[in-house]
């Protein structure tokens, strides 16, 4: 089935690609020296960050409030879980991204690859392959904030991901769909998770079972 990105309806869906890229790459245009090393700050941090666990808030286009817990293992895992509204669940297996909604009985999957999960879930993924750096804004208290979009269809959108400084830490994240609405997703807390469970990042058709009773 084709699914479409504004199908999975939430932020962490269309997290960019800002990860390990050699320098050289960084070299776009319009970007100043100062701008190049945030970025490298950030690829740094990004490429470092293997797995990761914790809390979200998740406010969209009509202040409509969602909050959970996600969990990442990189490469291609990936998983969302919703405590407001209770239930709902998107996760990255490695192969396919899935949605289940238990209050409209809704589930739906689509290829990794055609979602932009697959960009920052890569084993690698580039500057130089698809991303197009907008704007780079940095704070003196050593906070900054990289706007992003995909270079191959610029007008679907973008991202501004923003992190604190000293140390860096990744905050949060805006999206703006191609109809200009907003989805803002911030991290209340963000710590490694070593050895997370395989079992996190499956995520069976709950509706195939209904149907057999």
């Amino acid at each position: 089935m084709s699914i479409s990105r504004r199908a999975f309806g939430l932020g962490s869906a269309a997290v960019v690609a800002l990860a390990a890229a050699p320098a050289a790459v960084l070299a776009q245009a319009g970007l100043s020296a100062e701008d190049q090393a945030v970025l490298r700050q950030a690829q740094t941090y990004l490429t470092a960050m293997t797995t990761a666990q914790g809390t979200f808030v998740e406010t969209g286009p009509n202040n409509q409030r969602r909050t959970g817990r996600y969990y990442l293992q990189r490469p291609g895992k990936m998983r969302f879980e919703y405590t407001e509204p209770a239930g709902l669940l998107v996760v990255a297996d490695g192969n396919n991204v899935s949605r289940w909604d238990p209050r409209l009985n809704v589930f739906r999957q689509a290829p990794l690859g055609q979602t932009p999960l697959s960009t920052f879930l890569a084993r690698e993924v580039r500057l130089d392959q698809g991303v197009k750096i907008d704007r780079v804004t940095r704070m003196d208290s050593g906070a900054f904030a990289i706007t992003a979009r995909d270079a191959r269809r610029p007008n679907e959108g973008s991202v501004i991901l923003a992190f604190a400084g000293s140390p860096v830490r990744l905050q949060e994240w805006t999206i703006t769909d191609a109809q200009g609405s907003r989805t803002r997703v911030q991290l209340t807390t963000l710590q490694p998770a070593p050895g997370l469970a395989s079992s996190l990042f499956q995520l069976r058709d709950p509706t195939r079972r209904n149907r057999r009773n």
